[in-house]
This record gives structure tokens, sequence and C-alpha cells, in this order.
């Protein structure tokens, strides 16, 4: 039976270098991908150095409709969630490189999380399991 993993995932962004800059400076991504496309569009792909799950395709809005969609692509609710093997480790160094959290890290019953966002409002959980 053949396999599948989802790989890639489009997050709608208002400026591909601010958003690239964000997710690459800010939070220590790896830029995949860079490539010039017709009609001044790029495929941006980014992904978690090391990381083993599903890149962010980062595509830079071009209607009024994928504007409207920036920052709240999910209803409001968390849409991404980064795990992490060192939660503090990693909060403090996103704080020093200005990744605003929205709230104090707690503890819930599968790990420490706490959320935070990008700069197009997008809110992610930094998460890490709790071991068993």
């Amino acid at each position: 039976m053949p396999s599948q993993s989802l790989f890639l995932v489009t997050l709608v962004v208002d400026d591909y270098d601010r958003a690239r800059d964000f997710y690459c400076s800010s939070l220590g991504f790896e830029c995949l991908e860079d490539t010039p496309q017709p009609d001044g569009k790029r495929w941006v792909v980014v992904r978690p150095k090391g990381g083993e799950g599903a890149a962010l395709l980062l595509a830079q809005a071009a209607t009024e409709k994928q504007k409207s969609a920036i920052g709240n692509q999910t209803g409001g609710r968390v849409g991404f969630f980064l795990k992490t093997d060192d939660f503090a480790h990693d909060r403090a160094a996103m704080i020093a490189k200005g990744v605003r959290f929205l709230e104090e890290p707690r503890r819930e019953i599968y790990g420490t999380v706490a959320v935070f966002a990008d700069p197009c409002g997008n809110t992610w959980d930094l998460i890490e399991h709790r071991v068993a």
C-alpha cells in the first residue's frame, strides 16, 4: 500500500521578505527554497531546522479575499504548533529575537505550552510534550 505524509502547508502572509525574516531569523527555521515565479510571485518554503514534519509555503496575498485571511486563517484559533524538546531555552531565545508571546507558559496534561504570534497575527503554540 502506498505511503503518504503531509509535507507542505500554505500560510498566507502580507510580505514574502518580512515573513521569511521572521521564520528564519526570529524562529530559526531554514529556508528550503525561495524561487521567483511569474507575475512577481515567489515559492518560499521554510521549516524548523532538523524538523521532520511539514514545511510552510509562505504565500503573499494577491487578492482582497486572500488579504482578508492574513492572520486569521483558522478563525481565531491557534492554528500552528511548534514542538520543542527544550521549552525554556527556545522560549528565551525567541523572546530575545523579538517574538511576542501572548501568555505566560502554562503546564497542561500534555506538557508545557505558551501561545505566540507571528507578525501577521497568526497564533502558534510552542509546546514541549510531557515525558510519560
